[in-house]
């Protein structure tokens, strides 16, 4: 392994930021009242609850920060995942467009009149398995067939999940961006309906209305952050894959504080590092990385950004890291065994890269010039979001249990 794969953190400034840009890159995603409008509408679903907002003190303590926050969106209508906030938001807004109302209950979407307006959908999509299970959970609520593709790499448990909602699953013989590839085509053949996070040409309405869905959770966080006296964070840490979650909260700071939004740190695999290299090149335009883009962190597994998130990320984005696997398996262990006195929290492998990432921002002496150009100290507010809890419990046992991808010895420390 060369040093730039072992290294625990490798990243980039973006010194490209623009103000005017930003602004009109965030209002676009985000019109005026988008996301009171996706939280009243999932507020109408059927076992939608605020997920838990976990304040983790002693670790902050621990490392050198004024505080730590944790969306934990493991618990989001026991999907164990996010995701269904985007699927079923952009569902809602096509079926809207389709009948020609701006608004719908779900009690209206359900009704014998929208379902003969809409007539014969079947939605479909490409995942690594929480988007495909989120989307099938969404279409079997509202009654509609969903065919959905992964790929090779996906391993059994994800897909069983999907299983679980009666849809149809497709393995495609390639990565994540060939199954995307692949149910595009079989969608225009069979006149199926889309629901990507991820856009192309031609193809924005339905990423951009996944994206507005994802926000959410960031009203929600406002909410709790703001019930313990706090106005907003002074960081937040983000995975991604093709950019989509990444750039739809940091649209959110930005739609609300402006140049006064927290600083915004991107975490992406080492084996799947697409905006990082994007960043790197610097031209403004999104770059692929290529390969079997093979890394635990299988929801980030993405090699082509989502050029409707680019915008957002090139223009708004502070820092974009890459963290190998082992980062990623850290937070996972960190999570399941607090110090005392703090909650402990179930997270998969994409869900704890960025409390990984923290922890040796903070710790490791390599990081150093990262911690100073980020100004993480004993006045800082970090919140993390736990995007997905245990998803792929035969390999979280081995990550969790039996240690599987420790910290190489040359990077440990004793917290």
């Amino acid at each position: 392994m060369n040093l730039i794969d072992d290294t625990p953190l490798v990243w980039v400034e973006n010194q490209h930021k623009d103000t005017q840009a930003a602004r009109a890159a965030v209002n676009h995603l985000l019109p005026d009242g988008i996301t009171a409008e996706a939280r009243a509408f999932h507020a109408q679903m059927p076992g939608f609850e605020m997920t838990p907002l976990k304040r983790l003190n002693q670790l902050a303590s621990r490392l050198g920060l004024g505080g730590i926050w944790v969306k934990d969106e493991a618990a989001r209508m026991r999907l164990n995942a996010f995701k269904a906030l985007g699927g079923s938001f952009a569902i809602y807004r096509f079926i809207c467009q389709k009948v020609g109302r701006p608004r719908l209950s779900f009690a209206e979407l359900m009704s014998d009149e929208i379902r003969a307006a809409v007539g014969d959908i079947t939605f479909t999509s490409a995942t690594d398995g929480n988007h495909g299970k989120g989307l099938a959970w969404a279409a079997r609520k509202l009654g509609f067939p969903c065919v959905i593709y992964v790929h090779k790499l996906t391993s059994a448990a994800r897909i069983d999940a999907i299983a679980e909602f009666g849809a149809e699953e497709r393995v495609v013989n390639g990565n994540y961006d060939d199954a995307v590839r692949q149910c595009e085509q079989d969608a225009r053949a069979n006149g199926w309906q889309v629901v990507s996070d991820t856009s192309w040409p031609g193809y924005e309405d339905i990423p951009m209305a996944v994206m507005q869905g994802y926000t959410t959770l960031l009203g929600e966080t406002q909410e709790q952050l703001a019930a313990q006296g706090i106005v907003k964070p002074t960081h937040i840490f983000l995975q991604a894959g093709v950019g989509a979650f990444a750039a739809a909260m940091i649209a959110f700071y930005e739609k609300l504080f402006g140049t006064d939004a927290p600083i915004a740190v991107v975490v992406e695999p080492r084996a799947a590092g697409c905006l990082y290299h994007s960043l790197q090149v610097g031209d403004g335009q999104p770059h692929s990385v290529t390969g079997d883009l093979n890394t635990i962190m299988a929801g980030l597994a993405c090699g082509e950004p989502s050029p409707l998130a680019w915008q957002i990320l090139w223009n708004c984005a502070d820092f974009i890291v890459t963290a190998p696997d082992y980062v990623a398996a850290k937070g996972m262990r960190m999570y399941g065994v607090p110090l005392r006195g703090d909650p402990y929290v179930i997270s998969g492998e994409s869900g704890a890269v960025t409390l990984g990432a923290l922890a040796f921002i903070m710790q490791y002496e390599g990081a150093s010039e990262l911690r100073e150009r980020l100004q993480l100290d004993e006045n800082s507010r970090v919140l993390l979001i736990n995007t997905e809890g245990n998803t792929d419990p035969d390999y979280f046992r081995n990550v969790v249990w039996d240690g599987v991808l420790p910290v190489p010895e040359a990077y440990r420390w004793q917290l």
